[in-house]
């Protein structure tokens, strides 16, 4: 008998580790979700309700991201949130000069962060223009990253069409992979400032059929140096900027 409790030991043990790492990884998931943080814009009192949640992805390490609102030709109806790194021209990590960075907060202005939205946002009085710690986005759009899921509630203008599209760009520095490596444009600092381009999400919402719930859907890349704001629909090359976030599902409340 001792002899075959010798041998059953290790695995039933193993059996209870396995349980309990399980157990515990479920119970850091939903703690994760339950305990997300809930960032609040309130735009007007007569606005559409939005209830976005941003589920984090494995490759979700502090992005920068944009949401916003267009009309069903592309035009700019409102900025929900913009994350206050690149709405300041502030980040953590600042410009140091001649390309280097320095490892510590700074300003730095990196027009491929999120060059879709950066070319449609409000308050541009001579068209495009990057904001810096000088001549930042106003407060009301902007707040800190999360560290990781999080829920946006938002009450958009009043000015909105019947029907529009959600929008959503995000992108993370240094996620070089095979194909958006930093040797694969010499001498293009914007370019090395992003690596994997920004990727953007959508979802068309008909306010005269409203769904019991959205799911965003990436549908391309912003330019890889900023230079533009066209959506680049090609995304072959992007492999863990996809998982930047797991999921973004929005609940639509008149």
């Amino acid at each position: 008998m001792r002899g075959k409790n010798k041998i059953i030991w290790p695995v039933a043990c193993t059996f209870v580790l396995m349980t309990l790492s399980s157990c515990s990884g479920l119970g850091r998931q939903i703690a994760d979700n339950q305990h997300s943080t809930t960032i609040v814009k309130n735009f007007s009192d007569e606005g559409i309700q939005l209830e976005i949640s941003f589920l984090a992805g494995k490759a979700h390490n502090h992005p920068t991201f944009a949401v916003w609102l267009e009309d069903p030709d592309g035009h700019l109806l409102q900025t929900i949130f913009v994350t206050r790194s690149v709405a300041t021209g502030y980040f953590n990590y600042g410009d140091a000069g001649d390309g280097r960075w320095q490892r510590q907060p700074g300003r730095s202005i990196r027009p491929a962060a999120l060059p879709v939205w950066l070319h449609k946002r409000e308050d541009v009085a001579d068209g495009y223009v990057m904001p810096t710690p000088e001549n930042p986005v106003a407060d009301a759009y902007t707040g800190p990253t999360p560290k990781s899921s999080f829920n946006l509630s938002a009450r958009t203008k009043t000015t909105l069409t019947n029907r529009f599209r959600l929008l959503v760009e995000v992108n993370q520095p240094w996620d070089w992979n095979r194909y958006w490596h930093n040797d694969r444009f010499p001498g293009d600092y914007n370019y090395r400032t992003s690596a994997q381009p920004s990727l953007i999400y959508a979802v068309d919402i008909d306010l005269s059929d409203i769904m019991p719930a959205y799911y965003l859907n990436p549908i391309g890349h912003g330019h890889p140096s900023g230079d533009d704001g066209k959506i680049y629909t090609d995304l072959s090359g992007h492999t863990t900027a996809t998982d930047i976030f797991r999921q973004i599902k929005v609940i639509v409340k008149r």
